[in-house]
């Protein structure tokens, strides 16, 4: 399993949670602020197995295209060595 940490600006986490959700995908968000003049960010946190890795920055990508001069999210992708649901 894996952990996909994204930061997406406050007015792109809409776009990137409904194409998160439309595509079978849980994701949670958390409000945060970062960046130059403490602008607001929303970090996303999705956990998948690790065969729906691609899948989901597939979607992140799809749904933000970027430009060279400009990036629009940032994406990590971390294992996950414990999970359970209580």
């Amino acid at each position: 399993m894996k952990m996909i940490i994204i930061i997406v600006q406050d007015h792109d986490a809409d776009t990137l949670t409904q194409a998160f959700t439309a595509g079978n995908f849980r994701v949670t968000r958390v409000a945060s602020t970062g960046g130059f003049m403490r602008s607001g960010v929303v970090t996303m946190l999705l956990g998948v197995e690790d065969t729906q890795v691609d899948a989901a920055i597939k979607v992140a990508h799809d749904a933000l295209p970027s430009s060279p001069d400009k990036k629009r999210a940032t994406l990590f992708v971390v294992p996950v060595q414990h999970f359970e649901q209580i």
